[in-house]
């Protein structure tokens, strides 16, 4: 449970404003199946515009990754940002885990919004699960962005540097960092101009609202 006064509990209030007054709503929608998928979708769609899909990577949910985008692109698409299951607010009682998994829990979610057709963007982890909606679903996909996405990675990759872990243990502890040693180690090797001062009492509230909320039911 965020604290009470929480700088990340705060800057999701902020983002549920923006993203409110950018012309999005926010909605939950139960697959049936014991998931619940939480997306931003028009307030008012357009019929004129084409459909836009975001998909969040790792770290706190869609409106941390986003934010920065809704207005310019709501001029011209009818934008959709779902939570990934186990992000923000969509979760699932079932045991998949697989980035496959991800991308049948969104396409479900979008027929229930009624779009059948869309662009896909994503990026980090969620460039995975848009790659599985296109090779699942290549009939609903009409364009497809990959960004900061090693969806063709391959050990030898990994043997190179490129992703410097050495177990699957490694690579869950940085990309979801329990510690603010962790945090600052994951924003180094993300961001070409890493923040250099980050208190760790802002890090451990993010910790604690963002990430360990990942692991509870």
């Amino acid at each position: 449970m965020a604290k009470c006064c929480s700088f990340t509990a705060t800057r999701d209030w902020c983002f549920r404003l923006s993203f409110s007054n950018a012309g999005l709503r926010s909605t939950t929608s139960d697959l049936g199946d014991g998931t619940v998928m939480h997306c931003w979708i028009p307030k008012s769609r357009k019929e004129n515009k084409p459909n836009l899909l975001l998909i969040h990577g790792m770290g706190a949910n869609a409106m941390w990754q986003w934010a920065d985008f809704i207005r310019p692109l709501i001029a011209r698409f009818n934008v959709y940002v779902p939570d990934l299951v186990f992000f923000g607010d969509s979760y699932t009682t079932r045991p998949e885990r697989s980035e496959s998994f991800q991308a049948q829990c969104v396409i479900r979610m979008m027929e229930g919004h009624g779009v059948s057709r869309m662009n896909v963007v994503g990026i980090s982890y969620g460039g995975f699960v848009a790659y599985r909606i296109a090779e699942q679903f290549p009939a609903a996909v009409e364009r497809l962005v990959l960004c900061c996405a090693g969806v063709c990675m391959e050990e030898k990759d990994m043997e190179a540097g490129m992703f410097q872990v050495s177990s699957v243990e490694d690579a869950a502890s940085l990309l979801l960092p329990q510690t603010p040693e962790k945090v600052r180690e994951l924003v180094r090797i993300s961001f070409a101009k890493p923040i250099n001062t980050m208190p760790s009492c802002f890090l451990n509230d993010f910790i604690d609202v963002s990430i360990l909320n990942l692991h509870r039911p």
